[in-house]
Parts: structure tokens; sequence; C-alpha cells
């Protein structure tokens, strides 16, 4: 048993990496066009959500327009019109419409 494996001059090896090597290159390419953007794209977007402040004008996930009106670490309360606010988890909110000025700006 010894001999044969001596016997092939190594190509054991070579075989586990001829099979190794085709997997390593499929994850290389989905990381690089699957997760990589992915992850690039939620890190966009939480820096978006904690960005929201009053004054904004929103939009949330089901297509609402609104603007904030309180903001707490979850929730946030949205003035649909003169008489409606409205409370949303924070990640409901899908973009910001229009910023408020800050207080810096102002």
């Amino acid at each position: 048993m010894f001999q044969y494996l001596a016997a092939d001059g190594g190509q054991g090896a070579t075989n586990i990496w001829q099979l190794i090597w085709p997997f390593l290159l499929m994850f290389a390419v989905f990381y690089f066009l699957l997760i990589r953007p992915q992850q690039k794209k939620q890190k966009q977007r939480t820096a978006m959500l904690n960005q929201i402040k009053k004054g904004d004008k929103i939009t949330t996930i089901g297509g609402l327009h609104g603007t904030v009106m309180e903001l707490n670490d979850d929730t946030v309360v949205i003035r649909v019109n003169d008489t409606t606010k409205m409370t949303f988890e924070r990640s409901a909110v899908n973009t910001i419409i229009s910023s408020a000025p800050s207080a810096s700006e102002q």
C-alpha cells in the first residue's frame, strides 16, 4: 500500500487542488458580484436611516409620503397631512426626499 502511494509521484495532492480550485474561483466571483455590493448597499441604508432628522420629507417602503415630526431610537412619527400623524418603524423609511435645514445652516 505504501509503495503505491509513493509510486504515483505526488499526484494525489495535485488532484485535490484541481478539485478545490473551481470552488475557490466560484466563491470569489460570488463575493465580488453578490456579497460585497449587498454589504455596501446595507451600509448606505444604515447611514441614511441614522441621518433622518425632524423636518425631513420621507417616503416609506409602502409609498406613504410625509414629514418627520418625532424621532426615537426605533420609531419615526410622520405627519401625512395637517391632522394625521402616523408612527412607523425607522426601518420602514425608504428614502429621504428632501432634508430639513440643520441648525447650523439656518
